[in-house]
């Protein structure tokens, strides 16, 4: 009997991409994480400061809130921007720490909590004597020792759980706030003949955080057209509510009811806290139907051009 193939699939923090910054302590009902000396949800994050080259010391709670033993692995994470949305994720345990992941080390890697009960580990943070001043996002992790089975088919799936604490750490030096907009495109659906549909364009962008510290962006669409009349003036709601330090992501929005027929620009404006930053491209809305006949159009005035040329130098 041929065995499935197995593979182990990290479904790590998954709570923490559905958490904006003001949310309770992170759970996901049968487990919490949070900072300890301090009842649940009244202190869900750790905000941290240091010098280079000093050690911190804290603890972090994990609370149990099954009636069964949880056995967890601790550590502790960088975190970044997630490509989808932005949100705030961590890395796994797997993946190379190069910050505060890095830097955390938990008393203990390995905890058992009992039924309805909860467990206090302490943990170190030594920041490097050379860090980078700023901002180092992360978080300390309780990985559920557990793999769930899933999967159909041909492949096992096996999915192991992760809940986290955020950790917010800045390393005291000065701070550089920096934002960019960069590579702004327009790609446009417009119908063959003007009026049978609406039309519309997706505009992408990517947003850069190339500063030390983290950024609240807002951003807003600016569309002008002919004569600088105004097609579109909106704030985009779909920007992430924290963008890390030197993370960048891409992002799109639709402009449904975008021109048939008009000639300008559109204007990306991102700001966070005293950065201001603009993105421009520059559009052509021509309609299919109109642009096949000016070619056409073109093509044939080119040739009759080329052949009164012959005939004036023939005669």
């Amino acid at each position: 009997m041929r065995t499935k193939p197995y593979v182990l699939l990290l479904s790590t923090l998954l709570a923490l991409l559905a958490l904006a910054p003001s949310a309770e302590a992170a759970e996901n009902g049968e487990w919490a994480v949070y900072p300890a000396a301090a009842r649940l949800g009244s202190r869900p994050y750790f905000f941290l400061s240091a010098d280079p080259g000093s050690t911190l010391t804290d603890r972090v709670t994990v609370t149990n809130k099954t009636a069964a033993p949880l056995t967890f692995r601790l550590y502790g994470a960088d975190a970044y921007n997630t490509d989808r949305d932005g949100g705030f994720a961590v890395r796994t345990q797997a993946e190379r720490q190069t910050g505060a992941g890095a830097w955390i080390k938990p008393e203990r890697t390995r905890v058992t909590v009992p039924p309805r009960s909860a467990v206090t580990v302490a943990y170190t943070l030594a920041v490097p004597a050379d860090a980078d001043p700023g901002d180092h996002p992360g978080a300390l992790v309780a990985l559920d020792e557990r793999v769930s089975p899933g999967g159909k088919g041909t492949v096992a799936v096996g999915v192991q759980r992760a809940v986290a604490a955020r950790l917010y750490l800045r390393v005291n030096g000065p701070t550089v706030p920096a934002l960019a907009v960069e590579d702004v495109t327009l790609d446009q659906d417009r119908p063959l003949v003007p009026g049978t549909r609406t039309s519309s364009a997706v505009v992408s962008y990517t947003l850069h955080n190339r500063g030390n510290v983290t950024l609240n962006p807002k951003v807003e669409l600016k569309a002008r057209g002919l004569f600088g009349r105004t097609l579109l003036d909106r704030d985009l709601a779909r920007v992430p509510a924290e963008l890390l330090p030197r993370q960048k992501i891409r992002l799109t929005e639709r402009w449904t009811g975008s021109p048939q027929f008009d000639w300008g620009d559109v204007t990306l404006t991102a700001t966070a806290k005293d950065v201001r930053e603009t993105g421009t491209v520059s559009f052509l809305a021509l309609p299919w139907l109109a642009a096949a006949v000016l070619a056409v159009g073109g093509a044939a005035g080119l040739f009759g051009l080329r052949i009164r040329r012959r005939r004036a130098l023939s005669a």
